[in-house]
């Protein structure tokens, strides 16, 4: 049991430390807010942030996907193209991806793309 909860503490340190080395060269500003990407075993969220005034701008999970029978990295595209359309309601044009301590593939991507193709640059 005991060797069961060092590996997890220690892929939680070395995700934490993917996590700070990309978030060490990305910051969000008024003009170019931060599109940040959580993803869980079962679902998916983004948001976009203003680091200068500490705010959430627009949010989307793949909670607000209501169509059955997509799998997670289609569900992940339609989560992307809701986020561009709350962004653009609050004329966002332009943001900077943060990927987190995940690798751009995937649902990441999926996600990505569907941003990209609800028009949102980055």
């Amino acid at each position: 049991m005991a060797k069961t909860t060092q590996q997890t503490i220690a892929r939680q340190k070395l995700r934490h430390r993917r996590e700070s080395r990309v978030r060490g060269r990305i910051t969000g500003s008024t003009e170019r807010p931060r599109l940040s990407v959580f993803r869980s075993n079962r679902d998916i969220y983004a948001q976009v942030i203003d680091d200068m005034a500490g705010a959430t701008l627009v949010s989307a999970s793949s909670r607000e996907v209501k169509e059955a029978g997509l799998n997670k990295s289609d569900v992940a595209g339609k989560v992307g193209e809701i986020l561009a359309a709350k962004a653009k309601e609050k004329n966002i044009d332009k943001v900077v991806f943060d990927r987190g301590s995940y690798l751009y593939h995937g649902r990441v991507k999926a996600l990505a793309d569907g941003v990209r193709k609800g028009g949102i640059q980055f």
